[in-house]
């Protein structure tokens, strides 16, 4: 099967991370779940929530609250919305503005990540987003003076320096041939995987990664470490905000 389909439906999201309106057709349908011809709906994944929006046919709205992954992707309606029937073209729309943060804070993510990675040798055990917030888990048994400080300051040289996010497509082997393209405690990508989605953060980070992205790291904005909590067992949660 191809990376960009999932079951019967085609995700255009991987391809154009920036695509925010297309058409489609229905090909199933009930108020549990609406499986699209093509979807640029982010199914969720990595911490990042799925996307919402609206499906827009023949006169009538319906809302988007979430989606499902099954053998196919299922776009779950919002309770009492109308249902299209099977065979309906419909007009479907992302939330922008949830969607276009949501970008900009995995970015965020991510660099946070090359950072911690690049600085203190720490790798991520777990992680968390909403819209222009987040927390990301590191084993790092101890913190030195002054690394909140120092960890922010090294975030935001990196979104000034506008460094390039590049997105491809390898095969297995070829992508675990790279070091470091794990960058999580443990490999969460499934040994059924045959192509490596890879978000390269040029210069800094280089990571499997399944998610959506801005195009640079200037696009992300400003980031906040807000608060280190301790963990237990070495482990630290920094909780991060994004702004303009």
């Amino acid at each position: 099967m191809s990376s960009d389909l999932h079951g019967r439906t085609l995700r255009l999201e991987l391809s154009d991370q920036n695509l925010r309106d297309w058409e489609a057709v229905v090909l199933e349908a009930s108020p549990e779940g609406i499986v699209l011809s093509k979807s640029a709906f982010y199914p969720g994944g990595g911490g990042q929530p799925a996307d919402q929006g609206v499906l827009i046919w023949q006169g009538v709205e319906t809302r988007i609250a979430g989606v499902r992954k099954g053998d196919d992707l299922y776009l779950i309606p919002a309770e009492g919305d109308p249902i299209p029937p099977a065979g309906t073209t419909v007009r479907a729309a992302l939330a922008d503005e949830r969607r276009s943060a949501l970008m900009r804070t995995h970015s965020a993510l991510h660099v946070l990540c090359g950072v911690v990675h690049r600085d203190y040798g720490s790798l991520v055990t777990g992680g968390n987003m909403e819209p222009l917030t987040a927390r990301m888990d590191f084993d790092l048994p101890e913190v030195p003076p002054g690394f909140k400080e120092a960890v922010e300051d090294a975030c935001n040289a990196e979104i000034a320096a506008d460094r390039r996010i590049d997105v491809r497509v390898l095969p297995r082997a070829e992508a675990f041939q790279i070091p470091d393209i794990i960058r999580t405690a443990t490999n969460l990508v499934p040994e059924s995987v045959a192509e490596v989605r890879i978000i390269d953060i040029v210069g800094l980070d280089t990571q499997a990664d399944g998610g959506t992205h801005v195009a640079s790291t200037k696009q992300i904005g400003r980031i906040k470490v807000a608060k280190i909590e301790n963990k237990g067992k070495g482990f630290r949660r920094l909780r991060i905000q994004v702004s303009d």
